[in-house]
């Protein structure tokens, strides 16, 4: 058993309170031997915080850049990171609790699938959804994930392949007109498998450019944090996880906004 199975346990003891994400639930899905990292997405409640935070203080974990595991954060789409070392492994361990790309609706059903799983995990949509970043070898995993979404409709407006699309537009013809309106290039499925490919490569483009800049506004709002990172790790370093978390809620108070703004809004 993975230390991340292991550690979803932990978390979820008495109560679902966290999802395995991302790379890790690309390995239960079989598509990938192992992840570097474990991210989960966290209920955004006081309980689930602390208990996670206790669970890890078990450990020995430490903060890494990146938010307090505080509600008020993780409202606002910012990311919590720890580690520990389990042997001579140092486990990364990152939290959310909105992940990117997953509108309310998803969330609702990671939630309400997690109930009935006993490690629960995101199913491919959501984590197809979570894979759509800036990085290249990501995409490989959405295309994939799409062959495992058991609704055709999911995988027409997934998929990586041009060939799969057309042969799910020839067995469905009459989705196209409802779903180019999610998915614009489904409406150029006429048009031939090489008009098709091309926009796949464009329509990835624009989900990594998407993906960028957000990421850049993020980086934007926590350049004061970063300034004064090196000193807070100072003030961190040999402190039980429970003081240290005190000591990151008071100092990113000051300085980290718990919300992101633009022009296009949060």
């Amino acid at each position: 058993m993975s230390v991340y199975v292991e550690l979803t346990r932990e978390f979820n003891r008495g109560r679902v309170r966290v999802v395995l994400c991302s790379g890790q639930a690309c390995v239960l899905h079989r598509l990938a031997f192992a992840s570097k990292d474990g991210a989960w997405m966290l209920r955004e409640d006081d309980e689930a915080l602390g208990h996670v935070l206790a669970v890890l203080g078990k450990r020995g974990a430490r903060y890494r850049f990146g938010a307090p595991l505080d509600v008020r954060w993780l409202a606002g789409g910012w990311s919590s990171h720890l580690e520990f070392l389990d042997g001579d492994v140092r486990v990364r361990t990152d939290f959310f609790a909105k992940p990117p790309r997953l509108a309310a609706d998803d969330r609702e059903q990671v939630w309400r699938l997690a109930e009935s799983s006993p490690i629960p995990f995101t199913d491919a949509r959501a984590t197809a959804l979570m894979k759509m970043t800036d990085r290249e070898r990501d995409w490989a995993f959405v295309g994939e994930l799409a062959r495992l979404m058991p609704d055709a409709r999911d995988q027409l407006l997934f998929s990586r392949s041009a060939r799969d699309i057309l042969q799910l537009v020839a067995e469905h013809p009459d989705w196209i007109r409802e779903l180019s309106a999610t998915r614009p290039l489904l409406a150029r499925t006429t048009d031939g498998l090489d008009t098709l490919e091309t926009e796949l490569d464009r329509e990835r483009r624009r989900a990594m450019h998407a993906n960028e800049a957000r990421l850049e506004r993020y980086a934007k709002a926590s350049r004061n944090w970063a300034a004064i990172w090196s000193e807070v790790q100072r003030e961190l370093a040999d402190q039980p996880l429970s003081a240290a978390h005190s000591i990151m809620l008071s100092r990113a108070s000051a300085v980290l906004p718990m919300t992101v703004v633009d022009e296009e809004g949060p």
